[in-house]
């Protein structure tokens, strides 16, 4: 996988073809905030002037540039047009929490200039901003995926630290492509192997503080031989205290951008707190969100959402049902054994998608299993009826799984409930998933399903345990709608 997030070099390590072109490719297309600036502007002003004009009232066009000039404000001011935040987020929740400061922001404007349009019509011609936003931070975000996926776009990251601590950094970042830290070598202080494939541009060797001054120019001749962008300090107790500080001072006084990476895997953000005490810069980890506001909106939304669906759906429901039956013999219904939180069992409800025989049939079906892990999945199961391909195609078996929602035993978003006989076999890594109530749908449903790895699909569950939030949960369900329609990796 490493070949994909490196860059072509020549013998020195520069990028190859000439310097204007390695900046060019290393640099977002300048449409970017052009783009973004336009579609924030007209998304705003074109439906407020339109819409005010027809239904004839007061300063149509003169609300429309007010409107138009604060929604861009309002972003300006969240710093959503800057070069480093442009194309890197496609989620729902920045748009929306933007959104609701200009409703705040156009109504005191509404208030001191003592005009009288009617709320819901002002409510309703700002609906398509946010919407028309989103789909351009989207649009933006694929085209910058696209082009780290071919190394372009990317920050060039020189990895320092003990071989084993840099090697794993720069195996971390080489296994992801959305992100924009490409490893194009490693300074590894002592000796030891570098389990990665960037080339290990020097070694520094376990000094002093005071003799740690010449760190500084042995990292920066690496920097400039490999055109780093940034020098990235894997944690370790032989680049700490002093000698941290003295290369931080060679490094910054260079002009060469410093980071550390302090070991944390898969945690958020939004839990990190810088503080200091006694002049230590600390790093505060807050703890998973287990009790308070928040987990208590989620079980109301479980209930509600559950109840909701329920009722609105049972006309599926019953066409699904009749769909089943008819296409083969057995019940509706399909009932299995899944472990929810804290290992309890439960029995989770689906339509049926397979033959009677199914269960039965399994074992000697196991050889054929394509997936990497403890899950099985086969892409032309032939246990798997004609109207359960339909179904799992696009997610209507797991319909009946509001019931669970509705009864606690589930949630509309958490990891995927595993089998009995998958928990058996877990290890401690893998049974922290059991730490929430499973969920209809999750990372795992937006993020490929079926098409993931074994360990893409714990790493994604264990993400989700550690770092839920009320407002995340809102997000998984925005973005799952699009996954169903797309059915990637359903089967």
């Amino acid at each position: 996988m490493w070949h994909a997030r490196t860059t072509e070099t020549n013998s020195t390590g520069s990028a190859a073809g000439s310097p204007a072109a390695a900046t060019r490719s290393r640099t977002k297309a300048g449409w970017y905030p052009v783009v973004a600036l336009t579609v924030d502007a007209l998304g705003v002003g074109v439906p407020v002037a339109l819409v005010l004009r027809l239904q004839h009232q007061p300063y149509a066009y003169a609300g429309a540039v007010v409107a138009a000039l604060s929604w861009v404000a309002v972003r300006a001011l969240r710093r959503r047009y800057a070069r480093r935040e442009l194309g890197e987020s496609r989620g729902s929740l920045p748009v929306l929490h933007d959104w609701l400061i200009l409703l705040g922001v156009l109504a005191v404007l509404r208030a001191a200039a003592d005009l009288h349009h009617p709320a819901l019509l002002c409510l309703a011609i700002l609906l398509p901003a946010p919407v028309l936003t989103l789909i351009c931070s989207k649009l933006t975000w694929h085209h910058l995926v696209a082009a780290r996926r071919e190394a372009q776009v990317v920050t060039r990251v020189l990895v320092l630290g003990e071989p084993a601590a840099a090697g794993d950094v720069a195996e971390h970042l080489a296994g992801r492509t959305e992100h924009p830290y490409v490893v194009v070598g490693v300074v590894a202080i002592g000796e030891g192997p570098v389990r990665t494939g960037a080339p290990v541009a020097v070694r520094l060797g376990a000094t002093t503080p005071e003799a740690a001054d010449g760190d500084t120019c042995h990292v920066l001749t690496a920097a400039r031989e490999l055109e780093a962008d940034i020098v990235l300090v894997a944690a370790g107790p032989r680049m700490a205290g002093e000698r941290l500080r003295r290369l931080s001072w060679g490094l910054h006084d260079a002009g060469t951008e410093l980071a550390l990476a302090p070991g944390l895997v898969e945690c958020a953000v939004k839990r990190l707190e810088t503080t200091s005490a006694a002049g230590l810069a600390l790093l505060r980890v807050a703890p998973p969100l287990r009790s308070g506001v928040q987990p208590v909106l989620k079980s109301v939304m479980d209930r509600a959402g559950a109840a909701f669906g329920l009722l609105v759906l049972s006309p599926v429901f019953l066409a699904i049902g009749a769909a089943v039956r008819l296409g083969s013999q057995g019940p509706v219904f399909y009932r299995q054994v899944r472990v929810g939180q804290g290992r309890e069992p439960f029995v989770m409800w689906k339509f049926r998608t397979m033959f009677l025989d199914a269960d039965a049939r399994k074992a000697e079906l196991e050889r054929a299993n394509e997936h990497d892990g403890l899950m099985f999945k086969m892409r032309r199961d032939p246990r798997v009826t004609r109207v359960g391909r339909l179904l799992r195609r696009t997610s209507l078996d797991e319909l009946p799984q509001l019931i669970n929602v509705l009864l606690g035993s589930m949630s509309l978003v958490g990891p995927r409930p595993p089998l009995p006989e998958e928990v058996a076999r877990y290890g401690d890594v893998e049974l922290r998933r059991l730490a929430v109530r499973p969920g209809m749908t999750g990372l795992w449903q937006i993020s490929g399903r079926s098409d993931l790895s074994w360990d893409e699909t714990v790493e994604l569950d264990l993400h989700y345990v550690d770092n839920w939030s009320f407002t995340s949960d809102v997000d998984v369900m925005a973005r799952t709608f699009r996954a169903v329609v797309d059915g990637r990796g359903a089967y």
